[in-house]
């Protein structure tokens, strides 16, 4: 590999260090921050140049996308709110942070975190602070664990169509199952789970 300039290689420290403590890259903005810069033209000339060098590599389109060399490719989705393991609650769509994860784990776009609060999927492994990978859709099928929303609230149960009527059951005796029948209210399923991620703390 090329050389690096002095001003390269605090560029490149910066990102990797990033990444280390926060488990997903830097911004744009965040790196001009650390440079003491204005704007973000100059930061740009420097990941382009570390990239030429084979230093590390962008992804076009996305604010974090940037990965070292020798890591794996990584995305960052958003955090984007909380889903109750437990009974109904309104859903709380706030972008919190950013978690990376390996790319090979997506299979399609649009993908987001949703950070679990109660219990009642505990026998399902997942529990509270857990982050929920979900894949958006609007359909499920039998046995699959869903973000549903149920008259306007939100929840993470399993999915089952039956005779009629859609069941959500949780994975922890506590709780009851949530039925509900055509006339006794409205259930739309937000996305399938597909994976659960808990962050080292």
């Amino acid at each position: 590999m090329e050389k690096l300039t002095p001003r390269q290689r605090q560029v490149l420290a910066f990102v990797t260090g990033f990444i280390d403590t926060h488990g997903f890259p830097p911004t744009l903005r965040e790196i001009a921050r650390h440079l003491e810069v204005n704007g973000t033209l100059g930061v740009m000339r420097h990941l382009d140049a570390l990239e030429k060098k084979g230093y590390l590599s962008k992804t076009a389109g996305s604010s974090r996308g940037i990965v070292p060399a020798g890591r794996a490719s990584s995305v960052s989705l958003p955090i984007v709110g909380v889903v109750r393991a437990g009974l109904p609650q309104p859903a709380v769509e706030d972008i919190q942070g950013y978690f990376a994860i390996d790319s090979s784990q997506l299979s399609s776009g649009g993908a987001f975190f949703l950070r679990v609060r109660g219990d009642s999927m505990v026998g399902a492994s997942i529990l509270e602070g857990d982050l929920a990978l979900v894949r958006p859709q609007p359909s499920a099928d039998n046995r699959d664990i869903v973000v549903a929303m149920v008259d306007g609230e939100a929840t993470l149960k399993r999915f089952f169509r039956e005779r009629g009527r859609i069941r959500l059951v949780a994975a922890n005796p506590n709780y009851e199952d949530i039925v509900v029948r055509p006339d006794g209210g409205d259930v739309i399923v937000i996305g399938k789970v597909v994976g659960i991620y808990r962050p080292m703390e």
